[in-house]
Order: structure tokens, then C-alpha cells, then sequence
């Protein structure tokens, strides 16, 4: 009788451990989660505010290009504006799409591919695009391992019970992957 009680206060023990440990490993992906979220959030916001910058250095060339700087202006709205992954996504899509726009009419102007202020900013946004891209890798990466873990058995049922559920990925929409074309003929 005595090992009987034994071995089921060590199946009660071990699944205690079982769950505390799960629960931790869910509290700490989700963490994860909202810090990856939190870094895209500091590029995008980095990205944001050199972009004013950017189309107004690029205006001073081409100020009949009045569609593309409607568009950036238009896209960096939506991006302050966007809630939630998904409008983020799509929100960075747009500005991605725009942003390809105004680069296609700065290679039309060749004194300004040489603007030194240009230039810089030009170096700037592709480096802060590139810190955005690794962003959405690590928090593509993380949601990756927080919404197997908590599609898996038996971590399902615990996730269940305490509320975790599925994260969205940071994706990209088809139109942001096509090359942008630009006709000056219009």
C-alpha cells in the first residue's frame, strides 16, 4: 500500500514539474515574442522618421514625381496607424512597395544618386531595412516555436487552460516581392 502511495505522489510530483516547467517555457517564448515585436517596432519607428528626410531631399530633384511622394506619404501614414501584426504587415508591405518607387525615380536623376545628403540617407534606410528584415526573422522564428508548442501534445492542453494561443507571423503580400516599375512616360 505504502508503494503504491509512493508512486503516485512521484506521478502527482512529475507532472507538477511537468506543467511548471511547460507554463515557464510558454512565459518565456511569449516574452520573446513581445521583445522581437518590440525591436521591429524601434526599426519601423527608425525607419519612419528617415524617410521625411529622404523624400525631401528627393523632391528638390524631381518635383513632378508628385504620385510616388503622394504614395510614400500616403504609406508612412498607414504604417503610424496600423494595430496588431497583421496591420503592421500590411502596413509595411505598402511603405516597402512606395519606398521601392522613390529609389526607381532617384536612379532617373543622376546629381542626385551623387547628393552626398542623399547618399546618406540612402545608406541609412538600407541599413535600418536590413535591421527590420533580421526583425521579422527573429519574431517569424519565435512565433514559429511558441505556436508549435502550443499545437503539441500534451503542451496543448496546458496552453488551453492558461490562454495561450496561436501568435500571426510577420508576412510579406505577394505585390511587396514583385520588382517595382516605373514609367516616366505618363
Amino acid at each position: 500500500m505504502q508503494i503504491i502511495g509512493s508512486v503516485i505522489l512521484g506521478v502527482v510530483v512529475l507532472a507538477a514539474l511537468y506543467t511548471i516547467l511547460k507554463y515557464n517555457q510558454l512565459i518565456s517564448l511569449r516574452n520573446r515574442i513581445e521583445n522581437a515585436w518590440s525591436q521591429i517596432d524601434v526599426q519601423l519607428r527608425r525607419r519612419y522618421d528617415l524617410i521625411p528626410n529622404l523624400v525631401e531631399t528627393v523632391k528638390g530633384y524631381a518635383a513632378h514625381e508628385k504620385e510616388v511622394f503622394e504614395n510614400v506619404t500616403q504609406a508612412r501614414s498607414a504604417m503610424m496607424n496600423a494595430q496588431g501584426v497583421t496591420a503592421q504587415a500590411e502596413a509595411q508591405n505598402q511603405i516597402s512597395s512606395a519606398l521601392k518607387s522613390l529609389f526607381a525615380v532617384a536612379e532617373a536623376y543622376p546629381q542626385l544618386k551623387a547628393n552626398e545628403n542623399f547618399m546618406m540617407l540612402q545608406e541609412e534606410l538600407s541599413g535600418t531595412e536590413s535591421k527590420i528584415a533580421y526583425a521579422r526573422q527573429f519574431y517569424n522564428d519565435q512565433v514559429m516555436i511558441y505556436n508549435t508548442l502550443t499545437q503539441m501534445f500534451p503542451t496543448n492542453i496546458l496552453a488551453g487552460m492558461f490562454g495561450f494561443s496561436a501568435r500571426d507571423y510577420f508576412q510579406m503580400e505577394d505585390v511587396a516581392r514583385e520588382p517595382v516599375r516605373v514609367d516616366f512616360n505618363q
